[in-house]
């Protein structure tokens, strides 16, 4: 293939060179999209906090309650599932506002535009680092996707840290 058909096909192509730079060159759009995945990490990590703080709390006053010390081990995971349903969930709504706002923002291929929980499913399968690949995003909109992953991963770390905390804590003592 020659050099110049090889340039012209990248062009046209929707992840081209020409796209990319349209779809990139907006600074303003760029912006926006830093400040919600600002706000969407701010929002999840702060609520991650409070959430692992109150459990610890709550947890620590079943001190008393002889028998059920393991049980208490259920209320923390049932905690930290909680708390991630809602990070999940708080992703997902910035992805479905930025797809509603503008299409400036970029798409998430495989998901219909006005489809709030399959935007929540993209959002689980990118909180959770697992990737089927059936839904991609193009544009700017994958910075947003890029740092859900890290974060979830983070957050999903510091709840198995937390949670092996409680069960030492409290399997220890019996």
């Amino acid at each position: 293939m020659s050099m110049a058909l090889r340039v012209g096909l990248l062009a046209a192509s929707p992840t081209g060179a020409s796209w990319a730079h349209g779809v990139y060159g907006d600074w303003a759009v760029n912006l926006a999209v830093v400040v919600i995945t600002i706000v969407a990490v701010a929002v999840c990590v702060t609520i991650h906090y409070e959430v692992l703080s109150w459990l610890s709390r709550r947890l620590g006053h079943f001190d008393h309650l002889e028998g059920h010390r393991r049980r208490k081990v259920l209320y923390g995971i049932f905690g930290v599932l909680s708390v991630h349903i809602a990070e999940i969930w708080i992703f997902g709504l910035a992805f479905y506002l930025m797809q509603l706002g503008s299409p400036s923002f970029g798409h998430i291929q495989g998901i219909a535009t006005g489809s709030l929980l399959d935007h929540v499913y993209f959002s689980a399968v990118t909180f959770t680092t697992v990737g089927f690949g059936d839904v991609i995003p193009a544009g700017p909109v994958r910075f947003l996707a890029g740092t859900e992953a890290l974060a979830g991963f983070v957050l999903i770390t510091w709840s198995a840290s937390f949670t092996y905390l409680e069960m030492n804590r409290f399997w220890l003592r019996d």
